[in-house]
């Protein structure tokens, strides 16, 4: 039977009985950077306490089997060390962590997209801010784009995801009433996002925005919490949904550009065909 490598199974053998009497944590790795010459600062994501910095000592090591457990976009059980003597550090100590499987390894096609989500996650969750809703929108992203087949994008996924990161960050305006009047959708009405206009009203000669019908039926999905149901509410007009969802997001970043749309859009610039050059005999 052909076997498949994945990352290993436990990042320690010898757990101090302080980190096996802790709570272990649902996490995923956002980030890691080198802090010395054997340890990294790890940014994680967990289910309970949110967006923390942990110090993962000797990570680096040849040894150390935290190497091949620390991998973006793979599902984590971490075990942490104390909380951090000053508060302003917010630096935990990362005792042991824990590769939990299930997950796909993404395809190079749906890097680019996972890293984009991560970077979101970055510079708008705010440190120890627990979000369990965002969490397993995380992990419904993660996982759509680990299943995408040939022909398909993520643009599905990505639009599902921001729309709870926005929500769950209370920067999404009632998705249900037009924000000018704050009277319900009307169903064939025409509704467009506007940074910083919330939902309006749009000619429907004027093709602009999207029914009232699709709005209100994302709305409903995202009362309901179920990740797969706001996919579903999204698949039909996703395409639709990239700019006014990018604008907003866009909008609340501030000046904050975005590494991930540099580096694609550089890409995008590589891969584009090139004018023929004229040449002289």
């Amino acid at each position: 039977m052909a076997t498949t490598s994945a990352p290993a199974a436990r990042a320690s053998s010898r757990t101090p009985a302080a980190a096996r009497a802790a709570t272990p944590l649902p996490a995923y790795v956002l980030h890691s950077y080198d802090w010395s010459e054997t340890s990294l600062i790890v940014e994680l994501f967990t289910r309970s306490q949110g967006r923390l910095v942990v110090a993962a000592k000797g990570a680096k090591r040849p040894t150390s089997q935290l190497r091949g457990v620390l991998l973006p976009f793979q599902p984590l059980q971490v075990l942490l060390g104390k909380a951090p003597a000053d508060e302003q550090a917010e630096i935990f100590n990362l005792r042991s962590a824990e590769w939990l499987g299930g997950s796909p390894l993404l395809a190079p096609a749906a890097l680019m997209a996972g890293f984009y989500v991560n970077e979101l996650l970055l510079k708008l969750l705010a440190r120890q801010d627990p979000h369990p809703g965002l969490f397993d929108a995380y992990a419904a992203a993660l996982a759509a784009l680990g299943a995408l087949g040939e022909g398909q994008t993520e643009s599905v996924a990505l639009r599902a995801f921001e729309l709870s990161l926005l929500h769950e960050l209370g920067l999404l305006p009632d998705l249900a009433q037009d924000t000018q009047t704050a009277q319900p959708l009307q169903a064939q009405a025409r509704y467009q996002l506007l940074a910083d206009g919330g939902l309006q009203a749009v000619p429907v000669a004027a093709r602009e925005g999207l029914p009232g019908s699709a709005w209100t039926g994302i709305a409903a999905a995202l009362l309901h919490g179920a990740p797969a149901a706001l996919q579903a509410a999204c698949a039909p007009v996703a395409g639709a949904l990239r700019v006014p969802l990018r604008g907003l997001l866009h909008y609340h970043l501030g000046h904050a550009t975005l590494r991930t749309r540099q580096v694609l859009q550089g890409l995008q610039k590589l891969a584009a065909p090139r004018p023929a050059q004229e040449t002289t005999a």
